[in-house]
Formats: structure tokens, sequence, C-alpha cells
């Protein structure tokens, strides 16, 4: 059973990637119209190239989630092994519905 706790981590994750993607993304666009630049493309190419920095961001950006994986591993620690993997698939899935609504907002298809 998921405590308390731990389920508004996973909130937190997932907001914090979605936020980074958003954020990032929109206010790129504005600096991109202050340049002179197409907006639109590029508040698109920003948002795929903001993915891994908003699964860096909602992890807490050190290296504790890799710790804690080897622990799991090496160390017979299980449920922290499985909590990290828990709060880097919540992170990518905040970070591919921020996508996701740039798309939307944009009108143009993300390639992978």
């Amino acid at each position: 059973m998921i405590s308390r706790d731990f389920a508004g981590t996973l909130v937190m994750d997932f907001f914090v990637a979605f936020g980074v993607i958003i954020g990032g993304s929109i206010i790129g666009g504005m600096g991109a119209l202050l340049i002179g630049k197409p907006p639109l493309s590029t508040i698109h190419d920003l948002a795929s190239s903001l993915k891994i920095w908003a699964l860096v961001a909602a992890i807490g950006g050190t290296f504790d989630a890799i710790t804690s994986l080897e622990r799991g591993l090496f160390y017979g620690t299980h449920a922290d092994m499985y909590k990290t993997i828990a709060m880097i698939f919540v992170a990518l899935g905040g970070a591919n519905a921020g996508t996701l609504i740039i798309q939307w907002i944009t009108q143009e298809q993300i390639s992978p």
C-alpha cells in the first residue's frame, strides 16, 4: 500500500515535470518573439528538448535516485528501488503530458 507521503511525492513529481515543460516552452516562446523567431515552432522545439531536464528537476537533480537504485539491486532494499522507479515513471508521465499539451497548442506533430 502506498503511504500518504509517498503519494504526495508522486503528485509533486508529476506536476514539477509538467511545469518545467509548459513553463519553459512558453517562456522560451516569448523570448523567441522578442528576437524575431517564430514563437510557435520555438515552443514546439523546446517542449521536445526539455523532457530530460523535466525528469531531472522532478527527481531532485541529484544522484540520490541512482544510489537508491544501486541499494535496491546490490543490497536488497527493494522497496527503495520500486519507489525510485515509480518516481521516474510518474515524472516521465508529467513531462509527456506537458509535451502533449504543447503539441495541442502549437498544432505541430512532435517526432520521437
